[in-house]
């Protein structure tokens, strides 16, 4: 009763968001508009932000890039990466409460079963935190259905926190940086930001491929 409840949950913010985020993109685009109800927000436009992060990562299929440029855009880069970790620790910590509950019921609410097959060398205890830490320092990588499959395992919830959110910092701080200049009307340096955020990305995923179909491989081979 639980996990449909939570399922329920899950498309009716999906269903919002296909009606409003539309509109949500284009008040957020308009830069003078937005900066505007962040000033007068105050803390309540900071406290916004930090649910509806907390939120994509928790539904994790939702896009977290745009929130990543919005804090850039919003707070500047610096504010804004404070911000984007805040809401990375918190709901990372949602999550595995989730799945320490409900356990593989609830990751198969997001993920096909081959695809939480395809990620049981992170579950290799000798190993795991490593990888781990590793696959979300990563540009590109699937961090989302990472941080749903780690909570499988038997790592305690406060070392997983600790090691996600600090392998989110090299994505979020290029997005809040290329947002952050394009802001401040540096589209030079916004546009370099960018550029090399789409070349470590690319990177990242082949070698995240690399790597996964390695430890694939390794452990077919001994079954």
């Amino acid at each position: 009763m639980a996990i449909a409840g939570f399922a329920a949950l899950c498309a009716g913010i999906v269903a919002l968001w296909a009606s409003y985020g539309p509109e949500l993109l284009a008040f957020v685009a308009d830069a003078p508009r937005f900066r505007a109800w962040v000033d007068e927000a105050g803390a309540l436009s900071r406290i916004a932000f930090v649910i509806a992060n907390m939120a994509q990562i928790v539904i994790a299929f939702l896009p977290g890039e745009p929130l990543e440029l919005a804090a850039g855009y919003a707070f500047g880069a610096l504010e804004g990466t404070l911000w984007c970790l805040a809401a990375s620790a918190l709901g990372t910590a949602a999550v595995m409460a989730l799945v320490r509950t409900f356990g593989l019921r609830i990751v198969a609410l997001f993920f096909p079963p081959e695809k939480i097959a395809s990620m049981r060398w992170l579950r290799d205890a000798r190993r795991f935190e490593l990888l781990l830490f590793l696959c979300f320092l990563i540009p590109g990588t699937p961090k989302d259905l990472l941080t749903y499959v780690a909570g499988l395992g038997k790592s305690p919830v406060a070392r997983i926190v600790a090691l996600t959110t600090v392998g989110r910092i090299p994505s979020i701080v290029s997005s809040t940086l290329a947002a952050g200049a394009f802001g401040d009307g540096n589209y030079l340096g916004a546009a370099v930001v960018a550029a090399l955020t789409v070349a470590l990305a690319g990177i990242g995923v082949i070698a995240y491929r690399k790597l996964s179909s390695k430890h694939i491989f390794i452990e077919n081979s001994y079954q």
